[in-house]
């Protein structure tokens, strides 16, 4: 009698188990086909890996992510609208009567506008759809030295007000708002933002408004941006945000060292549609029922997701005053409340230097969330910090799954840092009590030749930065008596020299830190 009703028992459990499977696939089902009839967008491609593998959708480049765009069927050249190459005359009406008309051609094939050999001078102008801007060799678009040919815009609604000043900001050189299938490229010509007069504003503390980008895109979808070069941004010189599918590949970016914050490259802020969303939230929630029943069958492995890319940054080379490359997703109350976190983000085969910041950073604007970045192959020299995830009170939100790996670093400082602190809010409605989250922080075979300073990982009074993981990691040229300085974190390490602190070998969490 026993048996049979553990029989009955199990049998129970076992068509409940197989109820719950069923139910999610048929909603995983219904949401997949919703989704193919509500967007006219290719739905993206979701991978389940066993984490023994390494994750890689795309392989060793992202150029297949890029979803492409076809001959455009409108080619003209700036010269078709007036405008003058002297490096003297102003261009600014000649690119937006260009833009205007080739507005006319985003639904009927597309266009493409010519920037031939020629110094152009041009104030800010918007970009279109379907459309690609093309410099041809030696030509070069100089950022005019009129501040009124950069006008005030609205503050971005998860920062609340300007990054530097209260009220608007000016808007970028070239600029972009909900746009889609746009290209920026070229026979590596260039774009020179003339940033000194911004700086000059910034250092003698008479800025009025917050500095424009050189170039920013807005709500923007399936963009590339290739084979040119930008220098002398007044600010952060590329910043795609809230936008989906962007390529950033083949770029040469160029500030002088002394430049303030001309960051090379800023992705913030990145969101599914509400159907793509859900539709996470319930892989997310099949991965984690796969964890608890390995867990409960004693293995260690998990499965977890793999998504294409929200952006992929490659093959770049960057020079600046600031971050070579910085992550963000908003700022404290602004960030939290709008609560668009940047995800799935690519970072590989930079190199570059910054003598005042770091090769990549992550934050410290980050109240809107960041996860699931990968960094790997980058060549970091002559800078302050190697990578540096930057965080306070106040930011409230998270950073997670992090993977950096593959970094050669030469005389940088500090290589590995975590940061806090820096007393930087929007405003008063600021609540010191919203402390952001971190955890899942891999970072491995790393070399850094002629170091001068042990890493410095910062967490948070009550909010401890948990499973931070490092492996393979190997920091030569500091003196006998450097050592790890390390507050409010926890985590493994392995395979690491000089011996890191305390808090990093608590064997007990090895089986979750990646082997390779």
């Amino acid at each position: 009698m026993e048996s049979e009703k553990a029989f009955i028992g199990g049998a129970l459990i076992g068509n409940v188990i197989r109820f719950r499977w069923t139910l999610l696939l048929l909603v995983f089902t219904l949401i997949t086909v919703l989704s193919l009839q509500l967007s006219t967008r290719e739905v993206f491609p979701i991978w389940v890996i066993s984490a023994s593998s390494k994750p890689d959708v795309l392989g060793e480049i992202c150029v297949g992510f890029f979803q492409g765009v076809p001959r455009r069927k409108v080619v003209r050249s700036i010269k078709d609208f007036g405008g003058v190459g002297d490096g003297k005359t102003s261009n600014t009406e000649s690119f937006r009567r260009a833009i205007k008309f080739m507005q006319l051609f985003g639904e009927k094939g597309g266009s493409q506008l010519n920037i031939p050999k020629g110094r152009w001078v041009t104030g800010s102008f918007n970009l279109t759809s379907n459309f690609t801007l093309f410099l041809e060799e030696g030509a070069v678009i100089l950022g005019s030295q009129d501040i009124k040919q950069w006008p005030i815009i609205e503050p971005l609604p998860s920062y609340g007000r300007g990054r530097e000043r209260l009220g608007g900001r000016h808007i970028s050189l070239i600029h972009g708002n909900g746009l889609h299938n746009v290209v920026i490229t070229g026979q590596n010509g260039t774009v020179d933002g003339q940033g000194k007069m911004w700086w000059e504003l910034w250092w003698n503390r008479t800025l009025v408004h917050t500095r424009g980008h050189l170039l920013e895109l807005i709500n923007s979808h399936n963009i590339l941006i290739s084979n040119l070069t930008f220098l002398n941004s007044p600010f952060w010189t590329i910043h795609p945000v809230y936008c989906s599918n962007v390529v950033i590949k083949g770029m040469t970016i160029l500030a002088p060292l002394d430049a303030p914050n001309t960051d090379g490259i800023d992705p913030g802020l990145y969101c599914l549609s509400f159907i793509r969303c859900i539709l996470f939230i319930l892989l997310c929630f099949w991965v984690y029922l796969d964890w608890r029943e390995r867990k409960l069958r004693g293995e260690n492995t998990i499965k977890f997701l793999t998504l294409v890319p929200n952006v992929c940054i490659e093959d770049c080379y960057i020079e600046s005053g600031d971050d070579l490359v910085a992550v963000k997703s908003g700022w404290d109350q602004y960030g939290i409340t709008m609560a668009r976190p940047s995800t799935n983000i690519i970072v590989r085969r930079v190199s570059g230097t910054t003598p005042t910041c770091s090769g990549v950073g992550i934050g410290s604007e980050m109240s809107g969330g960041i996860a699931n970045i990968k960094v790997e192959n980058l060549h970091i020299r002559d800078s302050a910090a190697g990578v540096r995830i930057k965080s306070d009170k106040g930011r409230g939100g998270y950073i997670a799954n992090v993977s950096i790996s593959n970094i050669l670093m030469e005389r940088v400082k500090i290589p590995i840092r975590f940061s806090r602190g820096s007393n930087d809010h929007p405003d008063e409605g600021w609540d010191p009590k919203a402390v952001p989250k971190v955890k899942g922080i891999s970072i491995s075979h790393i070399v850094s030749v002629n170091s001068t300073k042990a890493p410095v990982l910062q967490g948070i009074e009550n909010a401890l930065f948990e499973g931070i993981c490092l492996r393979n990691v190997t920091l030569l040229g500091l003196s006998t008596s450097a050592t790890w300085h390390c507050e409010y974190v926890s985590g493994f390490a392995s395979g690491v020299f000089p011996v890191p602190c305390p808090q990093l070998q608590q064997n007990d969490t090895a089986s979750w830190c990646p082997s390779s």
